[in-house]
């Protein structure tokens, strides 16, 4: 039976099914789910993040985290830890540039947060030299100094997606008519926890709501203002979305979310702003675009080195890496950022602002 078989048949037994349930089902099914038999990452999957496009990000990140450990007096125990960490191309170049600071690496105790079995597998040879540790919550970090990072983890979380009528709302739900999957809307009702966004809408609107991020990051809170650390966290989106956000990529292309359940990612623009407001044990930055963090840590000057080692088709795709990260007509700007630190700690470099 393919996942669309037994998606159509829980609805027709149990009623139209929620964005987030649909969104659940389609990549974590343990049969059929995108994450159980994909390898979504680099150019044979279906989307390339940020650490695939160049070395350069990832680098940047480790000294970034590398320079905020120095600042809170680089204990000699700490917790590096990863959320959604793909194939480890990211930790992997994080590492290989923080080795620079002494102690740093002997110190990390990589951990990485992955519901996949064959990522875990990839991960576990791409980082063999760290011996990393896997969890499967974030209530499994071990209780010490505690420095994470989450690149396109928080765009993966489900969400729900809710229609404005008057002061109440209609929720988007999955169902089937003539044996396809359709898009339809609930009854409206009300939903306190919207209220908020009474004030920026009106009728007709859609809004999205992922339930599941802000406790997660107040998790990640609770252990760096417990015992230190700090957190940087990138993603696309911006302080609140208006609009329906939910896309579908398979084979680099937009599909329709609801066109190969199980063959497609799924995955929705993050509103920054409830991330940011679950810090309240915590100092957040401001969110700042990936372009203008990157910058502040000296992409550019990094890009030039590099490109000294380069030339033909390598040194064109070098500089089209830096373009693509950077610039405000592509990642710099679609992508946010912003870092976490304790209570009058340091901000990480390139968030000082």
């Amino acid at each position: 039976m393919s996942l669309r078989d037994i998606i159509s048949a829980q609805i027709l037994a149990q009623g139209p099914m929620r964005i987030d349930d649909y969104m659940s089902i389609c990549l974590l099914h343990p049969v059929h789910g995108y994450y159980t038999t994909h390898m979504p990452f680099g150019t044979a999957g279906d989307f390339i993040t940020a650490p695939e496009i160049s070395q350069m990000f990832g680098e940047l990140v480790g000294l970034s985290l590398a320079q905020a450990w120095l600042d809170q007096g680089a204990p000699a125990t700490f917790t590096l830890a990863e959320l959604g960490p793909g194939r480890g191309t990211l930790m992997v170049d994080a590492m290989r540039a923080a080795s620079r600071v002494k102690g740093f690496c002997k110190a990390a105790q990589i951990t990485l947060l992955e519901a996949s079995p064959s990522l875990r597998a990839v991960q576990a040879d791409t980082l063999a030299d760290y011996r990393p540790q896997w969890i499967d919550s974030l209530g499994a970090l071990p209780q010490q100094p505690t420095y994470v990072i989450a690149n396109e983890f928080f765009d993966a979380l489900p969400i729900r997606q809710f229609v404005r009528e008057g002061s109440r709302w209609r929720e988007r739900q999955v169902g089937v008519k003539d044996g396809a999957l359709v898009f339809g809307l609930g009854p409206a009702q009300p939903q306190p926890a919207l209220a908020h966004r009474l004030e920026d809408t009106r009728d007709g609107d859609l809004i999205e709501d992922c339930a599941a991020a802000a406790p997660l990051l107040a998790t990640i809170c609770k252990r760096i203002s417990g015992h230190g650390g700090a957190a940087l966290v990138f993603d696309y989106g911006d302080w609140r979305s208006v609009g329906n956000t939910l896309q579908a990529v398979q084979n680099h292309a937009p599909t329709s979310p609801l066109a190969e359940p199980g063959d497609a990612d799924l995955t929705a623009h993050v509103d920054f702003e409830p991330l940011v407001r679950a810090t309240v044990s915590c100092t957040p930055s401001r969110v700042t675009p990936q372009g203008v963090f990157l910058e502040r840590l000296g992409i550019t000057t990094r890009a030039q080195a590099l490109a000294k080692t380069l030339s033909g088709k390598a040194l064109e795709g070098h500089i089209a890496a830096h373009r693509r990260l950077t610039h405000p007509q592509e990642m710099g700007n679609l992508f946010k950022t912003f870092g976490i630190v304790p209570e009058g700690a340091p901000m990480l470099p390139g968030l000082e602002i």
